[in-house]
């Protein structure tokens, strides 16, 4: 495969790829410079930061859906960074529910489903992470469970272990946007585990009236099936990237700028 034809390759005649190669500095910098013609600036450093949430959304009251909750981290983000938030909060993980209950609490605005969201409507099996046993995570770590069984995770991460599975309920975004009446969406939040591609295809209606998506990317093959980055911007069709982070994706709609 040649370098123009590699995801995130600056294309460059061999002499200069020699060039590039040597003196890596550079590389960084042509690099940024190409994404940033591109209007996909790509940043090798920091991450998204909920002022910058703040300055996307510019709404008292924005429609929040944050897929893959955990234990209401960043839930509490929206309801700090917003007066009037509506945040509808998804997590399939009964441990991290259990913790979310306690650390948000009964919330206004706040709406928690102990579901997935995925592919299709019905029942499946969610691989519970574990070990790291912390005081706060008596019952083993719970931030890398997934619809989809884990493959390079194993080496990449071997203090962390997927010795259970259990049934969890599972629906598309399309059908439960509809059953509760949720028209438009302000910020689409995704912590999914290699499980991207599953929640797309089961919500490309919600997407054309979703304005941001923060969604977490890989360029391996964490979890089994994962899409990688080429194929996860492909399926954003009519989206378009802000900034590419060490590990996420913040993307805008289009059609959202345009009307």
């Amino acid at each position: 495969m040649t370098a123009e034809a590699r995801p995130g390759a600056v294309p460059a005649t061999p002499t200069t790829r020699r060039l590039l190669e040597r003196y890596p500095r550079a590389r960084a910098l042509v690099r940024r410079g190409y994404y940033f013609l591109r209007g996909e600036p790509l940043l090798t450093y920091g991450e998204f930061t909920r002022e910058k949430l703040r300055d996307l959304v510019r709404k008292p009251d924005p429609v929040i859906l944050e897929v893959g909750c955990n234990d209401g981290t960043n839930t509490a983000w929206f309801l700090e960074e917003f007066p009037r938030p509506r945040v509808y909060c998804f997590e399939p993980d009964p441990r991290a529910v259990e913790r979310f209950r306690k650390n948000i609490g009964e919330r206004s605005g706040v709406h928690l489903f102990h579901i997935a969201i995925g592919g299709r409507d019905g029942e499946t099996l969610f691989h519970m992470s574990g070990g790291r046993e912390t005081m706060d995570m008596p019952g083993g770590w719970d931030f890398s469970g997934s619809l989809r069984k884990p493959k390079d995770h194993l080496a990449m991460f071997p203090g962390i272990t997927f010795d259970r599975t259990i049934t969890v309920q599972v629906r598309t975004l399309d059908g439960w946007c509809a059953q509760h009446g949720v028209t438009d969406i302000d910020f689409l939040w995704m912590d999914v585990q290699g499980a991207e591609l599953d929640v797309l295809k089961g919500g490309t209606a919600a997407l054309r009236r979703t304005r941001y998506v923060l969604t977490e990317y890989s360029t391996a093959e964490v979890y089994e099936g994962q899409a990688r980055l080429k194929a996860l911007l492909t399926a954003f069709r009519g989206f378009r990237v802000l900034a590419r982070y060490p590990s996420d994706l913040l993307l805008e709609n289009r059609a959202t700028i345009e009307t």
